[in-house]
């Protein structure tokens, strides 16, 4: 079965990282079959200072 590895900029509560690991993998066992026992899902905070998108860094925008 997979692993997933998401990344995402730090915030999110234990609460919605616990809802999304959820969601990842009933629609793993639902589309691809097997047990949830199998899907693996890492997560990686990333500090905001370290993430940019259009050449700008998410720690300066606004």
């Amino acid at each position: 079965m997979p692993t997933y590895h998401v990344e995402m900029l730090e915030g999110r509560t234990l609460e919605q990282k616990k809802k999304l690991v959820e969601e990842i993998t009933r629609v793993s066992v639902e589309v691809l079959g097997g047990s949830p026992d199998s899907v693996d899902v890492l997560i990686t905070d990333v500090k905001r200072e370290n993430w940019a998108t259009g050449g700008k860094l998410w720690s300066e925008r606004s």
